[in-house]
């Protein structure tokens, strides 16, 4: 299936690229921090602000992975969230939950202001909608709780869209801004204030001690009072994480439209496998639409599919007939659906920024804050809240049990589909997983018809990869790990490559 568009991002292909250093000797650092996307680099730049020691260690390029797949939505308003946690946790929590959310996106006005960062910043309305009557009285509930978490919202049943809503809740004075560019300029700005940025050095060991050892895959070594791991899921199993964290992948189509036709704002509705709506200016005076949605596990294939129904999506409601950008995105998810940023349980100088639940970007910024605050002694009052040592048995129970069930099915489930075919059947331009004498071997076969064979188990913790025809990548279905055609690691929390395989019949 040809789809429209070139699969890159927009935020990728209109920012300057960068070229920091590869780190290739032993260093002694303060605070190492793993990971150069939102997370990192805000926490990097809040502790170079507070005189700290710091090192960013990027395994690609800063701010183009996870970070520059975003929308750019910075919003206090995170979908169907204040509700429950009121319900869970008590009003307090709520309350807490919206002031850390808002101080975040004011923050970041205030901090591209300072710095003269040049991120297109649009102060817009944020609204989560329904085009369900069932829903609405569920989505007026949640308005109310958000209005009492301090937030300015309100239940309106007209909103700027192309179409008509059962409801929506809006919430002022939210941002919506180019991502990249604000966190290239962070980046700038952690190196003036002595810092340092490494790319293209992944960490692949971490020792907690003191000082902490950190190792990478070139070999140097790095010895840090205080790590910590701001990566889309944490790729050091001694933290134990995994198996109460979930991934999500989700699809964005991205097209030129006329000023005239701007929504006005920025939507999002759990329907239709999730819709995420908003616009960004273009030098010709034209607004880019940029629509997010078609939400499934990675492994789950049919993404061509996926591709297509939300750019018919874009075509019905919004006339979008020139789709000119398309990419993916994925983030992870907690148990009890709050992030875990603050101190790793059962560690004393390691910290952890992980399941931002598609709403990275408030979240990325709150926890740079949040992290330089707990790395300075200062302890805001919103700390426990996201601490990752917390439990709450009575919430997570139900999807801590279903992640295990999920993650054991493909353990074994997906050995014993692995296609039977022979490998000189693998078509062009795809990929299968073989089980090649009792061994599961991801075989790609190139438009050429080269064919390249790697270990279909996955380097983290053991499950059969699957193959994602349209994007061409393996992609581990328990706990998102995604590489290359040819095992190329793409992301965490898998910090090796899948294993190389030269000894296929045939």
């Amino acid at each position: 299936m040809t789809l429209p568009g070139t699969a890159t991002s927009y935020w990728i292909e209109s920012s300057a690229g960068t070229s920091y250093p590869t780190l290739t000797e032993d260093v002694d650092v303060d605070v190492a921090v793993v990971g150069g996307g939102i997370a990192g680099i805000c926490t990097a730049f809040e502790l170079t602000r507070a005189g700290r020691s710091v090192r960013v260690f990027e395994a690609g390029r800063v701010a183009a992975a996870v970070t520059g797949h975003t929308t750019g939505r910075l919003s206090a308003a995170h979908p169907w969230i204040y509700r429950p946690l009121r319900e869970r946790l008590g009003a307090e929590a709520a309350r807490l939950y919206a002031r850390s959310q808002q101080e975040a996106v004011d923050h970041v006005e205030a901090t591209a202001s300072a710095l003269g960062i040049d991120c297109e910043i649009e102060r817009r309305p944020s609204h989560i909608f329904t085009e369900d009557e069932d829903e609405a009285d569920g989505l007026r509930a949640e308005a109310d709780a958000v209005k009492d978490a301090g937030l300015e919202a309100a239940f309106v049943t007209e909103t700027d869209l192309p179409f008509p809503v059962a409801g929506a809740l809006r919430v002022e004075d939210q941002i919506q801004f180019h991502p990249r560019r604000y966190l290239v300029g962070l980046a700038e700005a952690i190196v003036a204030n002595g810092g340092r940025v490494h790319e293209n050095t992944r960490v692949t060991d971490l020792k907690e001690g003191e000082p902490c050892l950190l190792r990478t895959e070139h070999g140097a070594v790095v010895r840090a009072r205080e790590v910590v791991v701001a990566t889309l899921a944490p790729v050091f199993e001694q933290l134990r994480l995994s198996t109460r964290l979930s991934a999500i992948r989700e699809l964005v189509v991205a097209g030129p439209i006329p000023a005239d036709r701007d929504p006005g704002g920025m939507y999002i509705t759990r329907e239709l496998s999730t819709r995420s709506v908003r616009t960004a200016p273009l030098p010709d005076g034209r607004r880019l639409l940029l629509i997010t949605g078609e939400g499934f596990a990675p492994g789950a294939g049919h993404v061509a599919e996926r591709y297509e129904r939300l750019i018919d999506w874009a075509r019905k409601h919004f006339g979008a007939t020139d789709i000119t950008h398309r990419w993916s995105a994925q983030d992870t998810q907690t148990t009890d659906t709050l992030p875990w940023i603050g101190r790793a349980p059962g560690t004393e100088h390691v910290f952890v920024a992980t399941g931002y639940a598609r709403s990275g970007m408030s979240h990325g910024v709150m926890t740079g804050r949040l992290i330089a605050d707990l790395l300075t002694d200062r302890t805001p009052p919103w700390a426990d809240l996201y601490d990752p040592s917390r439990v709450h048995p009575a919430h997570e129970a139900t999807a801590t049990v279903e992640n295990v069930a999920a993650i054991a099915g493909h353990y074994v489930g997906d050995r014993i589909s692995a296609w039977t075919g022979s490998v000189e059947d693998v078509p062009k331009g795809s990929g299968r997983v073989v089980t090649v004498d009792g061994r599961p071997c991801a075989v790609h076969r190139d438009e050429h018809g080269n064919l390249t064979a790697v270990s279909a188990t996955c380097p983290h913790r053991g499950c059969v990869v699957a193959f994602n025809d349209t994007e061409s990548t393996w992609e581990c279905p328990c706990h998102g790990s995604r590489f290359a055609a040819d095992g190329t690691l793409l992301n965490g929390p898998a910090n090796r490559p899948l294993e190389p395989i030269t000894d296929l019949p045939g």
